[in-house]
């Protein structure tokens, strides 16, 4: 008792000190447990096989719904690269690019859903945007190149597609994004399709954010659909 009184206010300071260091490591945690339940998280990934027609399926593994405003897609060639929406489905065509894909062109689904893809993604939910031979043969037509088969005709090759997701998360003004890039190697008579990277890569930093709304900005005030930048082959 005698050592206790003695060093009364060293004891106090430490039991403070002790107290001070629990609660900053349990401040730390809720603070991780915070950031991590309001970062937005969408996963890009091949689905159903591994080749060419595989499914492209995007994923919502957030904590709260994702609005998907646009869905890009770039497929860079041995010539250069062809940028394309294709957030709403194609009219006219089939996942094999033959005969009709919703029906008649000029006819619109009485769902909204039907016609497009943009929209609200909720918790857990998925939704695939047809397989990658389908958006690649939809940007080849769109950029008025010929195809023989899943390959383009002549010296042109197609090397790797990416898809791009540009969404609003919750209550949050500044958009997100999303990408993975996928290569393309003929085999034969099949096309393999591989991740170039294990996970999707997301643009969830400030000034990422930013810059995505400048994009958003400027796919809204323009008509873009297509944008190739093919070089002519010698």
């Amino acid at each position: 008792m005698d050592w206790l009184s003695q060093h009364h206010d060293s004891l106090t300071a430490l039991t403070s000190i002790g107290t001070l260091l629990i609660w900053l490591v349990y401040a730390q945690l809720l603070y991780k447990g915070y950031r991590r339940q309001r970062r937005p998280r969408l996963i890009i990934n091949r689905g159903k096989r591994k080749d060419i027609n595989a499914l492209c399926i995007i994923s919502n593994m957030s904590a709260e719904p994702v609005f998907i405003e646009y869905i890009v897609a770039e497929l860079e060639t041995s010539l250069g690269s062809i940028v394309m929406d294709v957030t709403d489905f194609e009219r006219g065509y089939d996942d094999r690019g033959e005969g009709d894909e919703q029906g008649e062109p000029d006819k619109i689904p009485e769902r909204v859903r039907d016609n497009t893809r943009q929209g609200p993604l909720q918790p857990g939910d998925f939704l695939h945007i047809g397989t990658f031979q389908n958006i690649v043969r939809r940007m080849a037509r769109q950029a008025k190149i010929e195809m023989q088969g899943f390959r383009p005709a002549g010296d042109l090759e197609f090397e790797r597609l990416t898809v791009q997701l540009i969404g609003i998360y919750g209550p949050e003004d500044l958009p997100i994004g999303a990408e993975r890039s996928f290569t393309l190697h003929a085999n034969g008579e099949q096309c393999d399709l591989a991740p170039q990277t294990w996970d999707t890569r997301h643009k969830n930093s400030r000034r990422q954010r930013h810059r995505l709304r400048a994009k958003l900005e400027q796919l809204n005030r323009s008509p873009f659909t297509v944008s190739p930048t093919l070089q002519e082959s010698n």
